[in-house]
């Protein structure tokens, strides 16, 4: 007569998923490491058209209202303190422009205003947003 022999079911064998959960945090902390954010001005304004508007990356933007308020990261600012707030943005990052989203009714004094506070902070590349015809 023959023996049988009995065999003890196999278990499943499980996936072990860690190693695979460390990539993708690893590689999640890298992109938000690595991204830029844009800031945004804080409001929305009707800005001018022109034939020659040409596409450039957004360095510091400062929008003026039509009223003449001047606003910085969701914040409106005083004249007197826009040198100071161009400056801090400034040293965020020092490669960037300014670039002025200006309301068709808002006066050229101020946005001769805003552009020399940020020719004053040191910056040189001073643009007006405008929108494409």
């Amino acid at each position: 007569m023959r023996e049988r022999i009995y065999r003890q079911p196999e278990s499943p064998q499980a996936i072990d998923l860690t190693p695979m959960l460390d990539v993708v945090f690893i590689m999640l902390i890298f992109f938000i490491v690595t991204a830029t954010f844009i800031r945004e001005p804080g409001i929305e304004v009707d800005r001018a058209s022109a034939v020659t508007a040409e596409q450039r990356s957004p360095g510091i933007l400062v929008a003026v209202a039509a009223d003449n308020g001047i606003w910085i990261d969701g914040h409106q600012v005083t004249p007197d303190s826009l040198r100071l707030h161009i400056l801090r943005l400034r040293n965020e990052n020092p490669r960037g422009g300014v670039v002025i989203q200006a309301d068709q009714m808002a006066d050229m004094a101020t946005l001769s205003r805003v552009a020399d506070a940020a020719r004053a902070a040191g910056v040189v590349d001073v643009s007006l947003s405008t929108k494409d015809r």
